[in-house]
C-alpha cells in the first residue's frame, strides 16, 4: 500500500448536459517529455465512458477548502447528481480540452488520451498533458514562480484525507554543500 497520495477531482464531458466530476486518488506523472499522466478508473463508473468516447479529462488538484466537495464527488454518482450544483464548485470551459475544469483548484492539467490499458479491476488511462492552467493567486509577482505549496493541498491516506504540512527540505538538500 503506497500512501498518501493525491485526492483529485476528474472533470469531463464536453457539454453541460454530460459534465461530470469524480474523485480519483491513482494518479500520477508518468512522464516528463512529453508531458504525460495517468488515471486509473473502474469501468462501471459514469465517468468511465465519457472519458472513453470523449478522450479528454482534466485533473483538478484539490485543497483543505475542497475536502467536503472531494469525498461528496467521490461517493456519489454523476448519474443521479448534477456534481457541480450540489458542490457549489465553479465549471470553466476548458482552453485545450473540451471539457471544464474547477475554478477553485489552485492547478488543473488538461488531458488527451493516449491509450487505455485494461489492467484488472481498473482501467488505466495514459493521456498526454495538452495544458496546464494555474491559479494567479499563488505566482509570486517577482519571480514569477508557481507556489503550488501554498495551496493548502490534500493527500488521502487510507480512507482518511490530510492537509499537507511542515517542508521537510527540497530536492538536493541532503546533499547540498555547506
Amino acid at each position: 500500500m503506497v500512501y498518501p497520495i493525491p485526492a483529485v477531482l476528474v472533470s469531463c464531458g464536453s457539454t453541460e448536459e454530460r459534465r461530470n466530476l469524480f474523485t480519483v486518488a491513482w494518479t500520477g506523472t508518468i512522464c516528463t517529455n512529453p508531458a504525460m499522466l495517468y488515471i486509473s478508473v473502474r469501468p462501471e463508473r459514469y465517468s468511465y465512458d465519457i472519458i472513453r468516447e470523449e478522450m479528454e479529462f482534466t485533473v483538478c488538484l484539490t485543497t483543505e477548502a475542497m475536502a467536503r466537495a472531494t469525498d461528496w464527488c467521490g461517493v456519489r454518482s454523476g448519474r443521479d447528481y448534477d456534481k457541480w450544483r450540489e458542490t457549489g464548485l465553479t465549471p470553466v470551459r476548458g482552453h485545450k480540452a473540451a471539457c471544464f475544469y474547477v475554478e477553485e483548484s489552485p492547478l488543473c492539467i488538461e488531458c488527451r488520451v493516449k491509450e487505455i490499458v485494461h489492467l484488472g479491476s481498473h482501467d488505466m488511462f495514459v493521456a498526454d498533458v495538452l495544458n496546464v492552467i494555474a491559479d494567479d493567486r499563488y505566482i509570486d509577482p517577482e519571480t514569477g514562480a508557481f507556489d503550488l505549496a501554498s495551496s493548502g493541498l490534500m493527500a488521502y491516506c487510507h480512507g482518511g484525507y490530510f492537509a499537507l504540512g511542515e517542508k521537510l527540505g527540497k530536492f538536493g538538500f541532503s546533499v547540498k554543500k555547506k
